[in-house]
């Protein structure tokens, strides 16, 4: 507790409590605090035998960390674990990648080419969302269809659909949907059947997260996609996983209204799925 007082207070608005119950937390890190051109979140959860007996879980997300990059920094985080064992290790992990992100900003490193994809964006830019993000939602679909077209599963039924109570917090509206899916092609249909519903395809982002258990293999069949919120599709995956949730998809839909939430969106966005989750 003492830890992540600390940490809330260093880190202000970059510090991010995603579910204080689950001990789930994530953190924006910058290179500089005026311009900075190389950010990373990383997401954490702290298990209950932390610090003493447990190492955090955690998940880099950052669009330019690939490959060996990742491995490098992951890497450094490991070996920050093993030489503190047993000590509390959240700042030290944040400002090791902050020194990283720091040398990347120093040296030739080209800037990461990102778009901006999240919905805290200018008010300006209006109406251009919706001819941005819709191919998104397309290419989910494509790659849904590649998945189904592997299978043999002829299960073409569609699924009902529950749809929860919208959150509107500052002009933003989030509002979770629901169906119960044991196939990828049925993931693929209740997509494609949101999609038809103009107010829904018009979103700024649909987020989801789907869990299917494979009873023959004992494992679970699981995706998630951001739709331009960077991380939100793996923060509700989290949930799920953290709620023992399966054979469901879980689709939140946020229309943003030109006022920026900051961290507070990500909440919504887990208060969504969770109450839709419950319900």
């Amino acid at each position: 507790i003492d830890e992540i007082e600390a940490l809330s207070s260093i880190y202000g608005e970059d510090w991010c409590v995603v579910d204080e119950e689950e001990k789930i937390y994530c953190i924006k890190i910058n290179d500089c605090l005026d311009q900075p051109k190389w950010t990373l979140c990383l997401q954490v959860i702290l298990p209950s035998g932390y610090p003493t007996a447990e190492p955090p879980i955690y998940q880099l997300n950052a669009p330019w960390l690939r490959g060996q990059d990742y491995m490098e920094l992951a890497n450094s985080l490991e070996e920050i674990y093993v030489q503190n064992l047993g000590e509390s290790i959240l700042y030290l992990w944040v400002e090791k990648i902050r020194e990283v992100l720091i040398e990347k900003a120093q040296s030739s490193d080209p800037e990461p080419d990102i778009k901006k994809t999240s919905e805290e964006v200018d008010e300006d830019d209006g109406d251009d969302f919706l001819l941005d993000y819709q191919p998104i939602q397309e290419d989910a679909i494509k790659m849904l269809n590649y998945i189904t077209s592997k299978s043999q599963e002829v299960d073409e039924e569609l699924p009902s659909i529950h749809h929860g109570n919208p959150i509107t917090d500052r002009r933003s509206t989030f509002q979770a949907h629901l169906a119960p899916v044991v196939t990828p092609r049925q993931v693929k249909r209740v997509l494609e059947k949101l999609y038809e519903n103009k107010k829904i395809a018009s979103a700024t982002h649909n987020i989801y997260a789907y869990r299917i258990y494979c009873e023959d293999k004992q494992t679970f069949l699981q995706d998630c996609e951001d739709d331009g919120e960077t991380a939100a599709g793996g923060r509700l995956l989290h949930l799920m996983q953290i709620l023992n949730v399966h054979n469901v998809l879980v689709v939140v839909s946020r229309w943003y209204g030109g006022i920026l939430l900051g961290p507070d969106r990500f909440k919504h966005i887990n208060n969504c799925a969770r109450n839709v989750l419950v319900e």
